[in-house]
């Protein structure tokens, strides 16, 4: 009988363990009716999807890739570990969020947002934009789910590149990686960065990127602090611009880029400063 209960309890454990705290979500605005994938020629599938794209998200934060010419990366904040896209699909009512859901602080307007995948062509940023066709999928599968957005013949230099960003969150982690690929025999310069505005705290270091405060948002019940975080290999680039709303990172030549992005905010107890965030170990 001890035997018995030993095993129980070592399996019972090991299935909290691999438990997926993950979910993604990807449906139509119209009909409700979720996706695990969608494309369109357009480009712009904005207004017709939900969160305006394919979301992902794990215990502590959700994050969203916008399914239009800006492919900027979104943050959903949470007050309390759980998963909530299903049931409040990104925006929670305000009762929700006064009774300890979480809700959508960030603000990101024409930047790259937080991780955001742009080009660069030597001269300018270039948008993932015209595309003869842009694609998306979720999937939620081991202990992670990610989603992926392929953008197909994006004019680039003196030619066409596909561009694919995939995002995966982690049970546990405070973190999602970023990465990028450029589907074509040429190597490209990725663009990539965090937004921040006038009233917020910046940090700049030579491997992370760090902002904190309130963002011009008006689709929240409340005002509250965010923190945000890019952590990244210096060495994957080779140039850095600061343009009033963004820092950003401009890769040097490659076929491959990957980073790391986070986020929390003041109804955290363990990371309700900069400070704190800064010092969570995970972003170290």
């Amino acid at each position: 009988m001890k035997l018995k209960l030993l095993l129980l309890f070592v399996v019972s454990g090991f299935m909290m363990k691999a438990q997926n705290n993950t979910d993604a979500s990807l449906f139509l605005n119209k009909d409700g009716l979720y996706l695990d994938e969608i494309a369109s020629e357009s480009g712009d599938l904005y207004r017709s999807l939900g969160h305006h794209g394919p979301a992902i998200e794990n215990e502590w934060l959700g994050l969203r890739i916008y399914f239009d010419r800006k492919t900027a990366i979104d943050v959903y904040s949470k007050a309390k570990p759980g998963l909530e896209l299903r049931e409040g699909k990104w925006y929670p009512t305000p009762e929700q969020q006064k009774d300890g859901w979480g809700a959508d602080y960030y603000k990101v307007g024409p930047t790259v947002g937080l991780g955001g995948i742009r080009l660069w062509d030597g001269e300018k940023v270039v948008f993932l934009d015209p595309v003869s066709q842009r694609w998306a999928r979720v999937v939620k599968e081991g202990n992670t789910s990610y989603m992926e957005m392929l953008s197909e013949n994006v004019p680039y230099k003196n030619g066409n590149v596909d561009i694919l960003v995939r995002v995966t969150v982690f049970s546990g982690l405070r973190k999602a990686k970023v990465e990028a690929y450029a589907l074509a025999d040429l190597d490209v310069q990725f663009v990539t960065g965090i937004n921040y505005h006038p009233d917020g705290e910046v940090v700049v270091e030579d491997n992370r990127i760090f902002t904190w405060g309130l963002h011009p948002e008006d689709v929240a019940a409340e005002k509250v602090e965010l923190g945000a975080g890019i952590l990244f290999n210096p060495e994957d680039f080779e140039k850095r611009m600061y343009d009033g709303t963004q820092h950003l990172l401009i890769s040097k030549s490659s076929k491959y880029l990957e980073f790391w992005i986070s986020s929390a905010n003041a109804r955290e107890s363990e990371v309700n400063t900069l400070k704190k965030f800064m010092d969570f170990p995970e972003n170290k």
